[in-house]
């Protein structure tokens, strides 16, 4: 108990309301009358409380901290939030990529890893997965990818046939799907997975060198699984186990947290390399390329509005501080347009105004207008100008210098390498990665999710899918899906 008096109720204009309970009518009994416009405000702003949720990554949660630098890495990129001696605010989203936003968190799905770091510079965002490579490495399946994995036109229902049907016919995504039926599908916690970039990201430093670059965020508590039986029992019982996990965590002041190290490929290794180091299907040996330690982020701070702070925050692959720019990697080039462009869909042209978003030093531009602007405008609101205006400063940009590019236009893949293909990076996964325990889990996990629904042609598929990943691991699961549907 406490004696202290709550604060009045008002409206949304701060004015005094006279009721919680009693909608204002002619007589106890009468009809309500329109102009009780405190109850008006409070149906309307009902209807619209909500955003639209995210196409993929729909369901998720996330909460704030800091990211602390403990390496040196000053001699690859003059970014400063990776400059010795430095801590950095920052916020964290993780998320299931196909569900909705009220699907449970234990199915079998990718983990987005969302971070948004409030830098000097301005705000430095990176949309990663718990997995260092993705289905595809061209932009214009995503979509089509996406809607494989939703759910179908004509019953509303999802289809295990569709999204064999789109992988088989899709061999680039062999070794992502091979991660995705492993144990690391589904994590035991948000707490217990690492997160990548996946991406391969351009680092420049103080004199200007560049350097090719892929971030690995390390658990410290340990990677960590559910076995699916587990998190089938889990969908039905907690269906927000991984909220609820993170949540729980931070509030009982266990911190998670995660060691952030990189793999750094010289500039001029890249044209050479004897695969496409921009392929985002593909990660780096790191005998090639070990890993350097960057320094630690950790979570210790729950938001305290999930929607304001997490629904609505908006983190995009084009917020690149000086130091840091984009690769040749086609999936990069094209989320620098598709995150923002969905930002500004689903939240608002303003969407960088909101406090989540908003970076700690104030922007000057030109930017005026549109639904929900909070930051005023002044003049001149035209760029040039003789009024004293911002004006552009390149020697502090964020525009790195970029890479050689020539030829004709094309719609084609990327020319080949010596060892480009789709299939030698998974088998490596499962013969040489896996042990046979885990061989023998993502078996019965395939196994399993053909055995539901998915069509003759497409099982056949399939088999040769997995017989190109590993001619054992095919042929164990061709046997058990047989042995399944007698």
């Amino acid at each position: 108990m406490t004696d202290a008096q709550p604060n009045p109720t008002t409206t949304d204009a701060g004015i005094p309301v006279a009721s919680d309970e009693h909608s204002l009518t002619a007589g106890p009994d009468g009809p309500i009358l329109l102009h009780d416009h405190y109850l008006i405000e409070q149906m309307a702003g009902f209807n619209r409380e909500r955003v639209p949720e995210r196409q993929p990554h729909a369901k998720g949660g996330g909460a704030f901290g800091r990211f602390e630098v403990t390496g040196d890495v000053s001699a690859y990129t003059k970014a400063v939030v990776f400059q010795p001696g430095t801590t950095t605010d920052m916020v964290a989203r993780f998320s299931t990529v196909a569900g909705e936003h009220g699907s449970p968190d234990t199915w079998r799905d990718p983990r987005g890893f969302a971070l948004k770091f409030y830098t000097a510079d301005g705000n430095y965002d990176m949309v990663g997965n718990n997995t260092p490579v993705f289905f595809m490495r061209d932009p214009l399946k995503f979509q089509h990818f996406i809607r494989s994995q939703k759910r179908r036109a004509d019953n509303n229902l999802r289809d295990h046939d569709m999204q064999w049907d789109f992988w088989t016919l899709s061999p680039e995504s062999a070794h992502q799907v091979t991660w995705l039926m492993g144990d690391r599908g589904i994590p035991r916690s948000w707490r217990h997975m690492n997160g990548y970039s996946s991406h391969t990201y351009m680092w420049v430093n103080a004199v200007g060198e560049q350097f090719w670059v892929k971030y690995h965020f390390l658990t410290d508590q340990g990677v960590e699984f559910l076995a699916q039986d587990e998190a089938d029992t889990l969908a039905g019982s907690d269906s927000d186990y991984h909220v609820r996990d993170l949540w729980t965590a931070i509030s009982a002041g266990e911190h998670p947290s995660w060691t952030l190290k990189v793999q750094v490929m010289p500039y001029a290794d890249a044209a050479g390399y004897r695969f496409n180091p921009f392929d985002l299907t593909k990660v780096w040996p790191h005998k090639d390329y070990p890993l350097v330690e960057v320094g630690r982020m950790t979570l210790d701070r729950n938001p305290v509005d999930y929607h304001s702070q997490i629904e609505q925050l908006a983190v995009e692959p084009s917020n690149l501080i000086p130091g840091i720019g984009p690769s040749p990697d086609k999936m990069l080039l094209g989320r620098m347009f598709a995150y923002p462009d969905a930002h500004r869909a689903r939240i608002g042209v303003n969407y960088t105004q909101l406090p989540v978003n908003a970076p700690i030093t104030p922007p000057h531009n030109y930017s005026t207008a549109g639904r929900m602007r909070y930051h005023y405008a002044s003049d001149p609101v035209y760029a040039p100008n003789s009024k004293g205006g911002p004006h552009a400063n390149p020697a502090h940009s964020a525009e790195p210098a970029g890479w050689p590019v020539d030829g004709e236009m094309v719609r084609a893949a990327a020319a080949l390498h010596a060892e480009d293909d789709d299939w030698g990076q998974a088998g490596t996964l499962v013969r040489e990665v896996m042990d046979d325990a885990a061989r023998d889990r993502l078996v019965g996990n395939i196994v399993g999710h053909l055995l539901d629904g998915v069509s003759d042609p497409v099982l056949e598929r399939a088999f040769e899918y997995w017989r190109n990943v590993d001619a054992e691991v095919g042929r164990r699961i061709e046997e058990g899906v047989r042995a399944g549907r007698k």
